[in-house]
């Protein structure tokens, strides 16, 4: 995997993420999920 593709993984995560945690009141709470869920999927 280059450095091209990783990027396009994180801006393609980025937007499951944002989707996922949408419903999500508190702006701390989606940034935490989203560190965690980046945790899990990326190596």
């Amino acid at each position: 995997m280059d450095a091209h593709e990783v990027n396009r993984v994180r801006a393609s995560l980025a937007l499951f993420v944002a989707d996922v945690f949408a419903s999500v009141p508190r702006k701390d709470q989606r940034a935490k999920g989203d560190c965690y869920l980046r945790g899990l999927m990326m190596d």
